[in-house]
């Protein structure tokens, strides 16, 4: 049993094929799927998805990407979309400092609203954080000082610091397909020093495809490739470290329990 915490099944990469993406992460042991917003714009797309197929869940967020498109966008627009049954966080927000498609400042004041949307509706928030470990680090301080929140670094790729302080603060840590590339032997090892409940797998789809499927569209049956890298990494067993992870993203994502008793 394995969780793909976070893909992007809305984007135009799954527009032919999406049922057949879904059949084959069934056929490889994935029970649930993320589906992650990146333009509130657009979240009737990921809600859409989540609404047809019951092993699909979503969020709601503004990518640090599109906050200059969405400057409007304030926390209780998050907190009513949010009410959605199978809308079970929120994000992903963050901070980008590679492209800065968005002024730093502008995502730092997107980001802070999506905190606070958070710490409102108990939702967890999904993080997106680019080389920007120091103004990360600060926002992350700074917010859990005003009240707590949960939260998951998506996609780590910072360094040692930023991973130790989001696990003092509460965090979670998501891995994605780059943590098996050759040259990743430094994210290997972060992730070998944490703590065994802190850790989730994702993939990014249809980004960052894992060593075996690099160059080629990621999709989420793929994120087993990851748990083994991650497992051999930590020197535990495939199916221990699946079951570990599985209950770390319903610890996190609380909601997701909630609506499958609902409907069933």
């Amino acid at each position: 049993m394995l969780v793909d915490s976070h893909c992007h099944l809305d984007f135009p990469d799954f527009s032919g094929d999406l049922d057949a993406v879904v059949r084959r992460a069934r056929s490889a042991g994935i029970t649930h799927m993320l589906t992650v917003c990146t333009r509130v714009r657009q979240h009737h797309d990921v809600v859409a998805i989540a609404e047809r197929v019951p092993s699909v869940y979503c969020s709601v967020g503004t990518h640090p990407h599109y906050a200059e498109q969405e400057v409007e966008i304030g926390a209780e627009d998050l907190i009513v979309r949010a009410r959605h049954p199978k809308v079970v966080a929120l994000g992903e927000a963050g901070l980008d400092f590679h492209y800065t498609r968005s002024p730093p400042d502008v995502q730092e004041r997107s980001f802070r609203t999506h905190i606070a949307a958070a710490r409102a509706s108990a939702l967890p928030l999904i993080i997106h954080s680019r080389d920007a470990d120091a103004a990360m680090t600060s926002v992350l301080t700074q917010e859990m000082a005003k009240g707590a929140f949960s939260a998951v670094l998506h996609c780590y790729t910072g360094g040692k610091d930023l991973a130790q302080r989001a696990i003092e603060l509460g965090l979670y840590i998501g891995f994605t397909g780059i943590l098996t590339f050759k040259k990743s032997e430094n994210l290997r090892e972060i992730a070998n020093t944490l703590p065994a409940d802190r850790i989730l797998v994702e993939t990014d789809a249809p980004y960052l495809a894992p060593g075996p499927y690099r160059g080629k569209r990621n999709e989420p049956a793929y994120v087993t490739e990851t748990a083994k890298a991650l497992a051999e990494a930590r020197n535990v067993g495939l199916r221990e470290f699946a079951e570990q992870t599985s209950r770390n993203f319903f610890r996190l994502f609380p909601k997701v329990g909630q609506s499958a008793t609902a409907a069933a």
